[in-house]
């Protein structure tokens, strides 16, 4: 194994997941956060970081500037978007020759190498919800991810849901899999209330003039949001006294047009559902933080990262039952059926008919939020990377001692 300056392990960075089309999605937003983290972990330990860059790409990695043990590398097949995902990242990996490759996500191919290769896998929706997406894009992500487990040396899960299901699937022992939660942003995602001039100005501009139900992230089939509008009618059908509206922040994703036409046939003469498209942090923190309740109906997911910002800014949730959820959440919050519109919808009614859990789910939630941060995340992937290249290290010295 090649050691960098003063003996130190280099790790390389695939950045192609910070390409600022994907600025919405949660992948995104890990990459981002865990490369900085990174970069501030790197200066006093025992690794030096090397982040993939290119000053031709649309990759929010340039904006991290060389610092005291993080050394970007220009790369300039990561301008190729196609090319690196399909075996440049590869190429860029044996031409620098790092001690480890670090993949934020499974979405670029790696081939053989004298690098250590450790990839984060936040959730197996290709396989667990094949639904989810047009299947051409479906069988090429399979495949990805199928070679992505199968291939690298490490890998390093956003919640123990996810690695049982990497176990189940693909028959991997546990040894392989290191469970490492994600964290949030404290500085929009917290329990300070917000500026009155800058919240009313989005109620505005979004028309919302009722208490509002909320939900936020990608809008898109696995989330579940046809039966959250049908569950938001059945709610207000049912209570005669409630005129509630819901609040639906996030870009639109496949299927998305569906879930407009949706939401039109549901119309009533109370409550309405509001589309807000994607939102800077500030608005939707602000936003979030206004809501009377946050309902996440979500079919799968890794790890959830609006169910603990919701959690964060003291908003009382209720969610599904279902994979890693309750896991994530400590079983704090209040649980339902997510296939079943009249379960949303009567556990909806149940806690907004009370005002003591609605404070319960605020406060509990709160108290969980705070087990997660992006610098235990990075410290503990961190650790995770070391300990993976050091036992390479010491598998190459005893093979060297045996022969």
């Amino acid at each position: 194994m090649s050691l960098g300056r003063d003996g130190k392990i280099i790790v390389a960075v695939d950045t192609w997941s910070l390409n600022q089309r994907f600025c919405n999605q949660g992948t995104y937003v890990y990459s981002k956060q865990i490369l900085g983290q990174l970069r501030q972990l790197a200066g006093a330990g025992p690794v030096e970081i090397r982040p993939f860059v290119s000053a031709a790409a649309n990759n929010d990695a340039n904006g991290f500037s060389a610092a005291p043990g993080f050394v970007p590398q220009e790369s300039a097949l990561l301008k190729f978007e196609r090319l690196w995902r399909w075996g440049g990242g590869w190429l860029a990996t044996l031409l620098q020759n790092p001690d480890v490759l670090f993949s934020p996500s499974f979405h670029t191919l790696q081939f053989s190498s004298s690098a250590t290769k450790v990839v984060t896998v936040h959730d197996v929706t290709p396989v667990a919800m094949p639904g989810f997406g047009p299947m051409n894009i479906i069988r090429k992500l399979q495949f990805m991810l199928r070679r992505s487990v199968m291939s690298s040396d490490g890998i390093i899960a956003s919640s123990e849901r996810s690695k049982l299901d990497l176990m189940d699937i693909y028959g991997l022992p546990e040894s392989k899999i290191s469970v490492v939660y994600l964290g949030y942003d404290p500085s929009y995602f917290n329990t300070m209330v917000p500026p009155g001039d800058q919240l009313r100005s989005l109620l505005q501009r979004f028309m919302i003039t009722r208490p509002f139900l909320f939900h936020h992230g990608v809008l898109q089939p696995r989330k579940n949001l046809k039966r959250l509008i049908q569950a938001h009618r059945l709610l207000l059908s049912r209570n005669p006294s409630l005129d509630l509206d819901l609040v639906l922040a996030g870009p639109l994703g496949w299927k998305g047009e569906e879930l407009l036409e949706s939401a039109r046939a549901c119309a009533g003469p109370r409550g309405s559902v509001i589309f807000t498209g994607a939102l800077p942090d500030a608005d939707l923190a602000t936003l979030l933080k206004a809501a009377t309740l946050v309902v996440i109906p979500s079919l799968y997911e890794g790890f959830c990262l609006p169910m603990v910002e919701a959690m964060a800014c003291g908003v009382p949730a209720v969610v599904a039952g279902s994979s890693c959820l309750p896991e994530v959440s400590g079983g704090v919050l209040r649980y339902f059926n997510a296939e079943s519109v009249d379960e949303i919808a009567g556990c909806v009614d149940q806690v907004l008919a009370s005002r003591s859990i609605l404070e319960e789910l605020s406060s509990q939630g709160v108290k969980r939020a705070r087990q997660f941060s992006w610098r235990t995340c990075a410290e503990n992937t961190l650790a995770v990377l070391v300990r993976l290249a050091e036992d390479r290290r010491a598998s190459r010295r005893a093979q060297a001692q045996a022969m």
